[in-house]
């Protein structure tokens, strides 16, 4: 693994919750999703009953997840593309996702997973300054 790979993989594993994107008939989209590191790879949480599993299994997908440290208002984002793989997690696996949500969108959670391989990795670092957030901030108007 490549210095950068190593970094986002760090990165990854303090921020549990990221985006993953793909196409579905043609179209893309975004979905959020409950991640964990394993093996140096990414595991991916997803609710089974939307379906979106189905058109990221075999494809390359695109993952995104983001950190903010509010000590040093630094904001690091990771981004990756790889093939996601439909899995079964060990039980070691499933315990650090930690507790499932009880719904998604009305309906009662039902856990998918995808395992992918990050192939091209790509890290930004914002710096606000330190005790900055980019939420707490007012936006600029723009007329």
């Amino acid at each position: 693994m490549s210095p950068e790979e190593i970094r986002a993989i760090e990165l990854l594993g303090r921020a549990p919750y990221g985006r993953i994107a793909t196409s579905m008939r043609a179209m893309p989209f975004v979905a959020p999703a409950r991640h964990i590191v394993s093996d140096g790879g990414v595991l991916i949480r997803m609710h089974e009953g939307l379906g979106h599993h189905q058109a990221c299994s075999g494809s390359v997908v695109a993952y995104g997840a983001d950190d903010l440290d509010p000590e040093s208002g630094t904001l690091c984002s990771v981004q990756f593309t790889g093939t996601a793989e439909l899995v079964e997690p060990t039980e070691t696996e499933r315990t650090a996702f930690g507790p499932e949500p009880r719904t998604v969108d009305g309906e009662p959670f039902a856990p998918v997973y995808l395992r992918i391989e990050p192939q091209f990795v790509t890290v930004h670092t914002i710096d606000y300054g330190r005790g900055g957030d980019s939420a707490s901030r007012p936006l600029d108007h723009v007329t």
